[in-house]
This record gives structure tokens, sequence and C-alpha cells, in this order.
């Protein structure tokens, strides 16, 4: 599809799950249905809804531009960050989704515009998870993340992503008032069947704790 603002695939959820929403956000060189066996992995009953960035680099899609490897364009982040909130704002109204459950599913570069996305505007997404990210964006006021989640996976001979990187991210999202965990990868940039396991796991304890969470609010 290539409505709202972004060509797009999206993955109804099953009737009867709990209404939980991945978005996909892909990394350097891939496109909108590259994450969707991922997502599917991750949560098979969640909705899946996976854009493809709209910057060209090289011919290859990505979600915003870079100078060289590891130092960003912050303008065109800035921008293609306030284009996806909309994005997902809009898809939300289209789709029905409950924008109280809408996790990211990132990974490089998605996962760059993902920790952007949460820090520049806090209440589009409710935590995600990273994989192989950095530090993209530092606000000059922290946003408000208390309540959300986010698990961090990282590869220790990541040759692109350093572990300290990560660790500052980490230390960015905390001071912000998010629950940040880290998984740590034995390998490199790209995934392993570990990080996979990981995430799902984290996923289904996020789940866990929203449905404790929402029960006892009803019981108060």
């Amino acid at each position: 599809m290539s409505d709202l603002g972004f060509h797009h695939r999206f993955v109804a959820g099953a009737p009867n799950g709990d209404g939980l929403t991945l978005l996909l956000l892909h990394g350097t060189g891939a496109d909108e249905s590259d994450l969707i066996p991922v997502g599917q992995a991750l949560a098979p009953d969640a909705a899946l809804l996976s854009p493809r960035g709209k910057v060209l680099e090289n011919g290859m899609p990505r979600f915003f531009r870079r100078l060289a490897e590891g130092v960003f364009d912050l303008e065109d982040l800035k921008l293609r960050t306030d284009e996806l909130a909309e994005f997902v704002i809009h898809a939300a109204q289209k789709y029905d989704l409950r924008t109280g459950r809408i996790l990211a599913v990132g990974y490089s570069n998605g996962a760059n515009i993902a920790s952007s996305l949460m820090l520049t505007h806090p209440h589009v997404l409710t935590g995600g998870v990273l994989f192989r990210p950095m530090v993209s964006v530092k606000p000059v006021t922290p946003p408000d993340l208390r309540g959300s989640k986010i698990l961090l996976a990282a590869g220790r001979r990541d040759p692109i992503v350093s572990p300290g990187e990560t660790e500052r991210l980490s230390e960015l999202l905390t001071e912000a008032g998010a629950t940040v965990s880290t998984h740590w990868h034995n390998g490199g940039h790209a995934l392993g069947r570990d990080d996979i396991d990981a995430a799902a796991k984290w996923i289904a304890a996020w789940r866990a704790s929203e449905t404790a969470r929402r029960a006892q609010s009803t019981n108060t």
C-alpha cells in the first residue's frame, strides 16, 4: 500500500488477541516486507504495521539520511521522525489499532528512528525492541517515558555499534523514565536466533505485565 504517506504493509492481528501491534522498522537496503517474518516469530497473533523508509542511499531504502557511517543528518532525522509519527497516528485510525499497545520492532537504521520517535514523540509508542541501535538524538528537554519498556539487543562484536554506544542509549532512555533491558548477542551486527528468542520472551513478559496492570486498575 502507498497511502498514509508511506509504502507499507499491514497484517491484521488475531481476532481473539489482545490488540498488540508491532511497528516494524527495517534496516538499510530492506523494505516493508523484510521484517514481517520477524514480527510473526515474535508475536504470531499481533497486528503488523511495516512502512518502507522514504530515503534512498545508493538506491537502498532508509528512514533518514546520514552523512557518513554513524554520522546522522539531524535535520533530516527530525523531519523523517515527525513524518513517521504522523504515519503511526493515522494508521492507528485507519486500521483501528489500540494506540496504547503499539510496540516498535526496529533493526539498525529502523531501530535508530524508533529511538528518535520515542524520545521526540513519547506518546506514539508504548515501548519496543531495538536491534543494534545507536543514539540518534539527544533532546534538550528529556521526554516523559515513564511506563515505557524497551529492550535493546546489541552485538558484543558489532563493528558498527560499540557496546558503549548501546550503554549510552540505555542511560538516555532510563533518564527519561523508561524501563530498559539489554540483551547481548555474542556476534556482530547481524541478528542471531538468540536475539529473536530474547525479543519474543520480552514481548510475552510485556504482554503479561500489561494484562496484570489492566486487571489491577479494573479492580481498584
